[in-house]
């Protein structure tokens, strides 16, 4: 088969852009192959290799494509209204997702600053929570999330939940606490 007719059934499985992603990651793939992922499938004479390398040279690379509308991007052969808004869409966000700014994090610095950080939430909680705090190099929250909600009196938790956000997250350090629905604390219990 001439490689203008290849279709991306004739490409080993390995080498398609989906499976590349999922065994290298997005990093590893072009330009035309995150496009041909977008675009799904090609036309009946096309792969979709060879439609994202069209939409590439039609719009001069990634420079153009980024301003394109939807009805430029239906002028190409093979580009539907759909596939032209799904195009869109993935623009969009990403461009949505450059554009976020960092908010401020609560930094903490004491054991004062987590109990402020976290005591009107729990403070009439029913049962009892166990809450992580993830931090990072500058002891910044990055997320705060409630890992295992128990009983009354108790909260059973295994380790994986609690480093599975902070692997996640490349968190730096990890602060984990609970209430005390009860109102019973360890230190109160008769000895």
């Amino acid at each position: 088969m001439p490689p203008s007719t290849l279709l991306i059934k004739d490409v080993p499985r390995q080498e398609r852009p989906r499976e590349r992603m999922i065994k290298l990651g997005p990093c590893s793939l072009s330009n035309q192959e995150i496009i041909a992922i977008l675009l799904r499938n090609g036309t009946k004479n096309e792969s979709v290799l060879q439609l994202a390398q069209r939409v590439l040279t039609s719009f001069d690379g990634l420079v153009q494509l980024k301003d394109a509308a939807i009805e430029e991007l239906c002028l190409i052969n093979g580009i539907g209204e759909a596939k032209a808004v799904e195009l869109a869409a993935a623009i969009e966000l990403g461009r949505r997702i450059h554009c976020l700014k960092t908010e401020e994090r609560y930094v903490i610095r004491s054991p004062e600053d987590v109990a402020n950080y976290v005591m009107e939430d729990m403070r009439f909680l029913q049962q009892e929570h166990f809450d992580c705090l993830y931090l990072n190099t500058k002891n910044e929250v990055l997320l705060r999330k409630t890992v295992f909600i128990g009983s009354l009196n108790a909260s059973i938790v295994h380790p994986r939940e609690v480093f599975k956000e902070a692997f996640k997250r490349s968190a730096a350090s990890i602060i984990c606490l609970h209430n005390h629905p009860s109102g019973v604390r360890l230190y109160d219990m008769p000895h």
